[in-house]
């Protein structure tokens, strides 16, 4: 990640406030207050109790929703982030069974009407970063579910966005393969250069892969302190063991757990 006070701000978050109107006509606060900054080339880590708001604030970071009050902006633009400017990963793959490993790529493409044909020549780039070249002729089905989620994050990138926002997306998948995506996604996200704004219930998981930690409260959900990951890159399985890291995840737990 550049440097704190030379990196360029992707997004501002200013104030940021979500409020839902349920069928008994009561309002609902799913975010309040929140501001905050993501510069260019960080990984941010998202994390809070369930139902803090924390998908509410990537949503709202995506411009996939708008907030109640308050604004999240892209760089200097004064607006939200805009289609192909950044890329989804979820916590289900959701690849199109019918399609084919590269026809499952070049979905985003189609859908922003943008030319296939000079974007195929991406499909084996972006296959050899996430280490399945050999699986470009196969269906979904032929795949297993970490495979299934690295054609994910490898569709997400089609684009070349500037950001790619992530929602849970290992949170189904067994600990050991957990794990080789942590160590995968560091590895796209090193090489790709992409900022990253990551959602997780994972302690551990969230203090290995960011640069800052933003640490949510209960709802209604705000970021109530954002947490320094001081580690070198790359980082490594036995980073984990590390005092440094070790703090990290005991601030973050004393920010969860307190009264």
């Amino acid at each position: 990640m550049p440097a704190a006070d030379t990196a360029t701000v992707v997004l501002t978050g200013a104030g940021v406030e979500k409020r839902y109107r349920s069928r008994r006509g009561d309002d609902n606060t799913a975010l309040t207050a929140s501001s905050f900054q993501v510069r260019d080339g960080e990984f941010i880590s998202l994390v809070g109790p369930s139902g803090c708001g924390k998908t509410t604030l990537l949503k709202v970071c995506a411009g996939l929703i708008e907030p109640t009050a308050g604004a999240v902006t892209y760089r200097s633009t004064g607006r939200t982030v805009q289609p192909g400017t950044f890329g989804m990963v979820f916590q289900s793959p959701a690849l199109l069974p019918w399609r084919t490993v590269a026809k499952n790529l070049l979905l985003p493409i189609e859908i922003l009407h943008r030319e296939t044909r000079a974007a195929e020549g991406r499909i084996d780039e972006l296959l050899d970063l996430v280490h399945l070249s050999h699986v470009r002729d196969r269906y979904p089905r032929e795949l297993s579910g970490g495979m299934q989620q690295r054609v994910a994050i490898a569709r997400a990138l089609m684009c070349d966005p500037d950001l790619l926002f992530m929602d849970e997306p290992f949170g189904a998948l067994d600990a050991i393969t957990r794990e080789e995506l942590n160590m995968s996604l560091q590895e796209v996200q090193m090489t790709a250069h992409k900022t990253v704004l990551f959602v997780t219930h994972d302690i551990p998981e969230a203090a290995f892969l960011a640069d800052r930690v933003f640490v949510m409260s209960a709802h209604p959900g705000r970021i109530v302190e954002e947490i320094t990951i001081d580690l070198p890159r790359p980082r490594t399985i036995e980073s984990r063991t590390t005092p440094a890291f070790r703090d990290a995840e005991q601030r973050i737990r004393q920010l969860l757990y307190q009264p």
